[in-house]
């Protein structure tokens, strides 16, 4: 692969450094301090199972799956394809 000035592994570094940014917005986008033992959005009880796999869980199982739901929609198209390009 043809990368001009760039020094051997440049690319590598870069795709690195993306993954790197990549987990470390993921993780800081986890939920901190204590759990909740109650939905903040719909009152339903969350399990004490949740409450302990995740520290400061605020959402139950199916309030979480549908904000997840709503934010996959969120990111980046990476396919390139031309008929992406043109929407």
């Amino acid at each position: 692969m043809a990368t001009g000035w760039a020094g051997d592994g440049a690319v590598q570094d870069q795709i690195d450094a993306t993954v790197k940014d990549g987990i470390k917005r993921a993780r800081s986008q986890l939920p901190t301090g204590p759990s909740l033992s109650r939905c903040e959005e719909c009152d339903d009880p969350i399990p004490e199972a949740r409450r302990q796999a995740l520290p400061g869980v605020r959402l139950c199982v199916p309030c979480q799956s549908a904000r997840d739901g709503v934010q996959a929609g969120a990111g980046y198209n990476r396919r390139g394809s031309k008929d992406s390009q043109l929407r």
